[in-house]
């Protein structure tokens, strides 16, 4: 059987450099689709398919928000638990510009600029989740344990449901 090809993305390499175990999985990208989109291409539990979140607090600081996807992230919050006045969505030119990535391909491995993160504790439930790899349409499986191991990841209390 012969593998397929995959792109070479900043945040493979950075799975590749840190040694962790990752399997690539490519689906048709569609505009708007999101991780509910790519769980139903690839037929995976919604929870399990993670989303990179872009936010910036009231100093236009960056940071990073992993979110099970079918749940919201609720920024208040966010914000409390942080202690920032407020946290709001970056908008797409600031997210690119940020983590090098386009919205639809965020992946909180490889990002331009380092940035804190933060995932929604009960992300850690699960053995194995699906996140971006860097590129819209591409998704990788890894251990959720990688979250706090690679990134130093601080699980937050922020979902709300869709």
């Amino acid at each position: 059987m012969s593998k397929k090809k995959h792109p070479t993305t900043p945040a493979l390499r950075a799975l590749r450099c840190a040694e962790i175990s990752f399997t690539v999985f490519l689906y048709k990208y569609e505009e708007q689709g999101g991780a509910l989109q790519a769980a139903g291409a690839l037929s995976l539990e919604k929870r399990a398919v993670i989303k990179t979140l872009v936010f910036q607090n009231e100093k236009k600081d960056g940071l990073l928000v992993l979110m099970h996807g079918d749940m919201q992230v609720s920024a208040k919050q966010l914000a409390r638990q942080l202690h920032f006045k407020k946290t709001v969505p970056c908008d797409p030119k600031q997210a690119m510009k940020l983590t090098g990535y386009k919205v639809g391909g965020i992946s909180p491995f490889g990002t331009r600029t380092p940035l804190p993160v933060y995932f929604e504790s009960s992300i850690l439930d699960l053995k194995n989740i699906y996140i971006n790899g860097g590129k819209r349409g591409l998704l990788v499986k890894i251990e959720s344990s990688c979250l706090k191991n690679a990134l130093g990841a601080t699980p937050v209390a922020v979902a709300l449901p869709l």
